[in-house]
């Protein structure tokens, strides 16, 4: 089963320097029936103005994963942590038993465009920590490029809970296959351009939340933009 979630049924709010998009409940929108899906909590679409950001604030006991679609943020936190996300760069913090950390656009001028992700840790209380890394753009061109995963090989960022986050870039003719096993859900989330998944459309903004399938095709929309989205596999 394939339940589509469609961009302009996500929660908004502008605030002037921030236009934010909640796929989940999150702050001042609550949907009762958008609570998250599985360990994934929160998927939030940000643009950032330029200057602007979010001041120093605490979390904890979440795996917070930044994804940077356009422009640069600063990040510092209280672990003593700073750091500039571009683009092919992801970060993970694991909030654990608490940690406050700040975001900025690092541009005075161009606006920032990010994916903030939230999943649920398997286990609360763990000690706070922070990675980031660069995955080159083409290990993801017309295939999945692994992101995070409870278990780092292969270069993933490690988190904290059974779930692999990859993502993947398809152009006009191209598709990929990724199998669930038995008892898996996956969550895909279109960042950039549409893709047809098992047959069903999807566009920029558009999440779909898979349950009970064994495998997912999923291959460009054949109008010539290439698409970029990310996929999640869940317990």
């Amino acid at each position: 089963m394939i339940k589509i979630r469609k961009a302009n049924e996500r929660g908004h709010a502008d605030h002037g320097w921030l236009n934010t998009f909640h796929t989940f409940s999150f702050a001042g929108y609550y949907d009762p029936s958008n609570m998250g899906f599985r360990s994934l909590r929160v998927i939030n679409e940000d643009w950032v103005q330029g200057g602007r950001g979010f001041g120093a604030h605490p979390h904890h006991d979440m795996e917070i994963i930044t994804y940077v679609l356009e422009g640069s943020l600063e990040h510092k936190d209280s672990m003593g942590t700073g750091s500039v996300i571009r683009p092919g760069e992801v970060q993970r913090m694991s909030a654990g038993t608490g940690v406050t950390h700040s975001e900025y656009n690092a541009s005075r001028s161009e606006p920032v465009r990010l994916l903030q992700i939230w999943l649920l840790p398997e286990e609360k209380g763990i000690k706070p920590s922070y990675e980031q890394r660069e995955f080159p753009r083409q290990a993801r061109q017309g295939k999945l490029q692994l992101l995070a995963a409870k278990d780092d090989a292969n270069g993933a960022l490690k988190i904290h809970q059974d779930a692999k986050l990859f993502a993947a870039e398809v152009s006009s003719g191209e598709q990929i296959k990724h199998e669930l096993a038995p008892g898996r859900h996956a969550w895909l989330q279109v960042a950039r351009g549409g893709v047809r998944l098992n047959g069903q459309s999807l566009q920029a903004g558009d999440g779909a939340a898979v349950t009970g399938e064994s495998e997912l095709v999923v291959a460009a929309n054949g109008n010539g933009t290439p698409a970029e989205f990310l996929l999640f596999d869940l317990a």
